[in-house]
């Protein structure tokens, strides 16, 4: 095998296949370097399979809400976890390499390290199994090295924590069994989802929160409606505290708590956010700090290194794999425009990346977010206006008895058009493309009063939410 190519992706998760298949349909010799599994977090350990947990307790409770539909008092755990299985083809990867060696990439298994200009060495790691191998060769790309590794998560420094067993996002997803007692340090998208997921599999949950609700990144109503949701499974809740420590207790782990208090399970899962995975890359000697984001521009080219370039979560800008495969298309396009046009490569002037990222927390009731919240759109100086709704509407009454729901939508009152826009409530995940479109295409309250929503269903809350503009 040559160790010569165009284009060198270190990272194969759905962002570096994005990335890599761009450059290699363009007619680039792209290779792929992933030292663990092809298809990467996503597939194995993140999206896929927390989905495939949550999707039939949500099924169940959508059942229970509409009178006269035959439903079972319990999720078959051993079904659901089986069925989760599948989604992950049980971590074997070897679709995933067929599919990567159809779009004519070159797989190479191992740790991709930065060593030089344009030079990526790899330790081989035995076909991606961790703690094997030692060989190493170093490939050489005509063109560009792109890094797409993706993040890693975020460990506190909590004494004691290092003595214990704990879960991270990985064991959570893939655990086996149902654990008896789990207690979640951290009410983020992972803590939430994962508390749910696992309390209506059977498991006595207890979430622990370090501010006044989960999901503090969103709009707080949305945060107290997931919190209401997660209360009705039976999960305690406990806010306002910080984690001061842990240690074993009785076969299981207690963790104590700022407030002189002790919450104990048989398992942790320790839930506090992630960081780029600039370990071990070699980018301290382009100038940067491992385990920090590497700094691109609009096109995914590192700052100051005109060969190098980076997508999803490594670049710290949004870590949603739906926002990194965007970002890695972005970055082939540059780097098979700078392969094929003498003229440098002009940056767009905006990019979604910035105004628009959409975001789903696939709780019940979901979270649907696009673009700013109100707290961040007044911190950007816009003078704008906050419209908010329950979602009672026709089609909600009719998807649900008892169905509640809240709609936010902020509009920029210069320019007339949307900047942002949060749904909460059961299945309003297949709402919030409509609101990217909106903010993405600058689609002015004006003319989005002409886009009429079918009836009898969830959407026609847009037209409320005009309605109560003044439209």
């Amino acid at each position: 095998m040559s160790d010569d190519f165009d284009v060198i992706v270190i990272g194969g998760g759905p962002v570096g296949e994005n990335a890599a298949a761009r450059t290699a349909a363009g007619g680039l010799r792209t290779a792929l370097v992933e030292g663990e599994r092809l298809g990467g977090e996503c597939s194995y350990w993140a999206c896929m399979p927390s989905k495939a947990l949550l999707r039939p307790g949500h099924a169940l409770a959508a059942a229970r809400r509409v009178p006269g539909v035959p439903v079972g008092e319990r999720l078959d755990a051993a079904q659901v976890l089986k069925r989760r299985n599948s989604f992950t083809s049980d971590w074997d990867d070897a679709g995933q390499v067929g599919w990567a060696e159809g779009a004519g990439l070159t797989v190479v298994r191992g740790r991709g390290r930065l060593v030089g200009e344009r030079q990526v060495e790899v330790e081989d790691v035995q076909g991606g199994q961790e703690g094997g191998g030692g060989g190493r060769r170093v490939l050489t790309a005509t063109k560009a090295v792109v890094v797409c590794t993706g993040s890693v998560p975020r460990i506190p420094s909590l004494p004691g924590l290092s003595d214990v067993p704990y879960w991270t996002s990985r064991e959570a997803t893939s655990a086996q069994e149902v654990p008896e007692s789990l207690v979640v340090l951290g009410g983020g998208v992972v803590g939430v989802e994962m508390a749910q997921a696992w309390a209506r599999l059977g498991s006595d949950v207890t979430l622990v929160v370090s501010g006044e609700r989960p999901l503090p990144k969103f709009e707080a109503f949305a945060g107290d409606l997931v919190a209401d949701g997660l209360r009705e499974d039976g999960i305690r809740i406990v806010s306002g505290v910080k984690a001061t420590g842990v240690s074993t207790s009785d076969g299981g782990v207690s963790l104590r708590l700022s407030d002189d208090t002790e919450v104990t399970g048989r398992h942790l899962l320790v839930a506090t956010g992630r960081q780029p995975a600039t370990f071990d890359l070699g980018v301290e000697q382009f100038g940067f700090t491992a385990g920090q984001a590497l700094e691109v521009d609009d096109t995914g080219r590192v700052s100051g290194v005109d060969w190098l370039y980076a997508a999803g979560d490594v670049t710290g800008r949004a870590l949603l794999t739906h926002q990194g495969k965007y970002a890695a298309r972005a970055v082939g396009t540059a780097i098979l425009t700078d392969a094929t046009d003498p003229e440098p490569w002009t940056a767009p002037v905006a990019t979604a990346d910035h105004t628009a990222v959409p975001q789903v927390v696939f709780t019940d009731p979901e979270v649907a977010a696009v673009g700013w919240t109100e707290a961040q759109a007044r911190e950007a100086g816009l003078d704008i206006r906050v419209i908010d709704l329950d979602i009672a509407v026709a089609g909600s009454s009719l998807h649900a008895d008892g169905y509640k729901g809240k709609a936010r939508m902020i509009v920029d009152e210069r320019k007339r058009t949307l900047v942002g826009v949060t749904f909460a409530g059961p299945d309003v995940a297949e709402l919030i493309h409509a609101a990217t479109i909106a903010i993405v295409g600058e689609v002015t309250v004006d003319r989005l009063w002409h886009a009429v929503p079918a009836y009898p269903t969830i959407s026609e809350v847009w037209l409320r939410l005009l309605e109560a503009y003044g439209l």
